[in-house]
């Protein structure tokens, strides 16, 4: 499987993808909003591409499957609950099924509500697993919930899905959010080390060649993994008391989320 991850320098700071089979040729992109940049690297790799996956149905990652599907014939693929939000799908998709891209990849569908109601996330069947995630998880982060989505949804695919891939699964996700994300990150919990020497390290990155997080990675620096450090825990009990001494993890993440739409 090869992985391009192509950044689009918009306001919303989105990623496209292309993933392809190194042995024909053949190319799935994941969410081409900036379709012209797409076909442009798929032309210079030399690689066709039969298939469109959208990972939800917000415009920052449909709106450019019209102008692919001129360009390319590709069939879109999204959500089967989907279908009445984005035009024009060819195959509705749910947990478990499989998304083949030429003769060597093969990519896991995973229902992964939260963000919208929607929203898939893909997982490669390969040595080093890629989770292409969209607006679900970010690097160090989650989704928000305000257009379609609801955050106790998001914690129960976080806690049920996200949180049982191995520390060797890369996180592809739909948008650039690194700094804020690990600057929410030191707000909620100031002695994070890691955290602390990733942001100084990343603080001037070229999203053109962003860095790809493992989910070893994300277990270290995004407060929505860290929902029982001591840290955590105590600062959002001083800002919320109800909480107690001792809240369960569905409480935390709650509070994180409902803190981090504002901050």
């Amino acid at each position: 499987m090869i992985v391009e991850q192509i950044w689009t320098g918009n306001a919303y700071r989105n990623f496209n993808y292309l993933i392809a089979c190194p042995e024909t040729g053949d190319a799935l992109a994941i969410d081409p909003l900036d379709f012209r940049k797409c076909l442009a690297a798929a032309d210079d790799r030399g690689w066709t591409i039969s298939q469109v996956l959208n990972t939800h149905e917000h415009g920052d990652h449909t709106g450019g499957n019209k102008g692919m599907v001129k360009a390319t014939g590709a069939k879109i693929i999204a959500h089967k609950n989907a279908k009445n939000r984005i035009p024009n799908v060819d195959r509705g998709v749910g947990a478990g099924d499989v998304i083949k891209v030429g003769n060597t990849v093969e990519l896991e569908c995973l229902d992964t509500p939260g963000h919208t109601m929607c929203h898939i996330c893909l997982l490669s069947h390969t040595d080093q697993p890629g989770l292409f995630s969209g607006d679900t998880l970010f690097n160090a982060g989650a989704g928000n919930c305000h257009n379609g989505g609801h955050p106790a949804e998001l914690f129960e695919t976080f806690e049920k899905q996200l949180n049982t891939l191995g520390d060797n699964t890369l996180v592809y996700p739909g948008h650039d959010y690194l700094l804020n994300n690990l600057a929410f990150t030191l707000d909620r919990e100031p002695d994070n080390k890691v955290a602390q020497r990733m942001i100084r390290d990343y603080e001037n990155q070229d999203p053109a060649d962003a860095l790809v997080t493992s989910m070893a990675q994300e277990r270290d620096i995004n407060t929505f993994f860290r929902l029982q450090s001591p840290t955590v825990v105590a600062k959002l009990a001083e800002e919320f008391p109800e909480l107690g001494d001792n809240p369960d993890p569905r409480a935390v993440f709650l509070k994180l989320r409902e803190l981090r739409n504002s901050w």
